[in-house]
């Protein structure tokens, strides 16, 4: 049972850490430290939880077929997870999952995938006994801190997945998990005497409604450049918008479902790794963190962010960056050059740049060894 303590609950997300069976070592520093900083309570992994979709061509760069087979994929698959969830086994820190997109592109169904994370002791979650969702759609009840009652809960929903009856994938909120969450959320509002419960609710992919949030804009003004046109946030939001923002591909009166249960304060996603930003619509918060991933595609505010839950049902978010977790001393500025992606041309560069010096020095020599 998880529960408050001295009146708070702490709940530390990370999105998109996105790896492989290679894993880069910056990004489990910054994990690491991370935990050990922040001492949640609570670790919730919101999806691309791995790189799904490379586990058969993982060599140091992807170039050929490595891995064949189901089974060799599912090994690569644990081995994988074993780099982000041991850090937090060895700490005996609860943790809970959803799947993003790119947990989904392999030959490992969600549920093989969720006995994974089901081998370790301090997995909570992956609960659900409703067969009409996936697995990875379930609710976190947080107890007073006399256990008395559910004071918080945390609303985990899939947004990703294969489609089997049209064949296809897709990167929304089925109908039927917004069907089971009118479900759930009524019920524990009934078990509460008619109160809904302070609830945020967390899935990978941005609701369309993120859409709101933002503006169009000269170019002058310009964040991002989406067809031909730029946008920024608008005013009363806060945070970075480094690219345009990646929503559900449909909607489905998920929104609405939420203002008519009155329980959501904040709704959160990932997905977009190099967007961090909080603004509010109709009364709930909608709050993006990037992703954590060094080996994928992200920028200098790659990071994790926190939550403190109260028991009177507010709470506060904070940031962290990789920076701000591990500072920017020479050797934590060496390790972001080292693994983050978006710096692999400068190393290219740097690397061909001291083949040239090297290969010069060498020639001076030569032409030296035949002037003596």
């Amino acid at each position: 049972m998880l529960n408050f303590k001295n009146g708070k609950f702490t709940v530390l997300q990370v999105s998109d850490p996105q790896d492989l069976q290679i894993v880069r070592k910056t990004m489990l520093r910054m994990l690491d430290t991370a935990y050990d900083k922040i001492q949640p309570d609570l670790i919730l992994l919101t999806g691309d939880n791995t790189l799904g979709n490379h586990f058969v061509d993982a060599v140091p760069v992807y170039s050929r077929l490595t891995v064949k087979t189901k089974s060799d994929e599912l090994k690569q698959m644990k081995k994988a997870l074993a780099y982000v969830l041991d850090p937090i086994a060895k700490r005996n820190i609860p943790f809970a999952m959803i799947y993003g997109n790119h947990d989904n592109m392999n030959k490992v169904s969600k549920d093989e995938q969720a006995d994974i994370y089901r081998s370790y002791k301090n997995c909570i979650g992956l609960d659900n006994t409703d067969k009409s969702v996936d697995c990875d759609t379930y609710n976190i009840p947080i107890y007073s801190e006399d256990k008395s009652r559910i004071a918080f809960n945390i609303w985990m929903l899939d947004s990703a997945g294969y489609d089997n009856v049209k064949k296809q994938g897709y990167v929304h909120v089925l109908p039927e998990t917004v069907a089971w969450y009118k479900r759930a959320s009524a019920a524990l509002k009934e078990q509460n005497g008619g109160i809904p419960i302070p609830s945020i609710m967390f899935q990978h992919i941005p609701m369309r409604e993120t859409l709101k949030l933002i503006e169009e804009c000269d170019k002058k003004h310009g964040s991002v450049l989406k067809e031909g046109k730029y946008y920024r946030l608008k005013d009363g939001v806060s945070g970075v918008m480094g690219e345009y923002p990646s929503v559900c591909s449909e909607e489905i009166g998920q929104f609405e479902a939420m203002k008519k249960a009155g329980d959501i304060r904040a709704v959160v996603f990932g997905h977009d790794h190099i967007n961090r930003f909080e603004g509010n619509i109709d009364g709930i918060d909608f709050i993006q963190t990037a992703g954590a991933s060094f080996r994928s595609y992200g920028s200098k505010i790659r990071g994790v962010r926190s939550f403190t839950l109260y028991e009177d049902g507010s709470y506060k978010t904070e940031y962290f960056t990789y920076f701000d977790l591990c500072g920017k001393a020479p050797l934590s500025l060496l390790r972001y050059f080292k693994d983050a992606d978006e710096l692999w041309k400068a190393r290219v560069a740097l690397a061909g740049a001291a083949l040239t010096a090297a290969a010069a020095g060498t020639a001076v020599k030569i032409i030296k060894s035949k002037h003596k």
